[in-house]
């Protein structure tokens, strides 16, 4: 089994607004693709940079998912992300294998 996890540091200004929208819109959208099996987000504690930052993680069984999650689906729901928050975030993304 392997995990995609999103590490976003956002605005104090906004962070709020994101958690919100998140939970409400992005990981639902990002669940229904199909590619994921289960997801969660958590906020990431004693961290030095400016803002907020949260952690999203979605597993998923095969490479075969993050490669279709990859090529199908995430560069529209990257780009609606980026035209809600503009530049009012940094993100990066890893793949992990859970042991």
């Amino acid at each position: 089994m392997f995990i995609y996890n999103v590490t976003v540091n956002i605005d104090d200004e906004v962070h709020q607004q994101w958690v919100k929208w998140m939970k409400e819109k992005h990981i639902p959208d990002v669940m229904k693709t199909g590619c994921f099996i289960d997801s969660q987000m958590v906020k990431v504690l004693y961290v030095e940079d400016h803002g907020h930052t949260f952690s999203t993680q979605y597993k998923f069984l095969e490479m075969a998912d993050i490669e279709k999650y990859q090529k199908e689906f995430a560069p529209a729901l990257q780009a609606e992300h980026k035209e809600m928050f503009g530049e009012k975030y940094t993100a990066f993304r890893t793949v992990l294998e859970i042991l």
